[in-house]
């Protein structure tokens, strides 16, 4: 969805590229109100997922000059440009950035987790509906810190969360 670039010029195309990196990098990133007149929401959330994604997988990647522009190929030359100019300038920070949120990811660990099952009622509809939550409370030790995580949820999403934990296990498994 890069392409949505297109709309900008390349000057101002140059500077939301940055936002984006700093936004990556913990700093403040770039602001919807500055470009709603620009994308629509769906097009500027796709766009700022793509421009970061692209970002991550470039410096993550070690990606040559070559390979970024090629993954640019929608776009025109000069805003590709501008988005290979910023990768160029920002490489460094950027890889910190993932290291760091690598290091971060990894340096959580479960520490207990306690369950409880409620009934819900809702005050219009009729009483006799019942529809079942499942009251998980995590405590997560981030850098050696402990925190408690409260979650809310009903069956189907209750049915995604252990569907993700399985494939998760699996990627763990197949890492060892």
């Amino acid at each position: 969805m890069v392409v949505l670039l297109s709309r900008l010029a390349v000057t101002d195309c140059l500077r939301l590229c940055h936002k984006v990196v700093d936004g990556l990098c913990g700093r403040e990133p770039p602001r919807r109100g500055d470009y709603s007149s620009t994308w629509s929401l769906e097009e500027w959330l796709e766009l700022l997922n793509s421009l970061t994604a692209l970002f991550s997988l470039a410096v993550g990647s070690n990606s040559s000059d070559e390979e970024v522009l090629a993954g640019l190929s929608g776009v025109g030359s000069s805003h590709a440009e501008a988005v290979l100019s910023v990768i160029r300038a920002r490489r460094e920070e950027i890889r910190r950035a993932l290291l760091d949120r690598t290091n971060s990811i990894s340096s959580a660990t479960l520490q207990d987790f306690d369950w409880q099952l409620k009934l819900a009622l809702s005050s219009d509809k009729i009483s006799s509906l019942h529809t079942p939550l499942l009251s998980l409370s995590l405590d997560v030790r981030e850098n050696r810190a402990l925190r408690s995580v409260t979650m809310e949820m009903n069956r189907e999403e209750l049915n995604t969360l252990i569907s993700s934990l399985e494939a998760a296990n699996k990627v763990v498994l197949q890492l060892k």
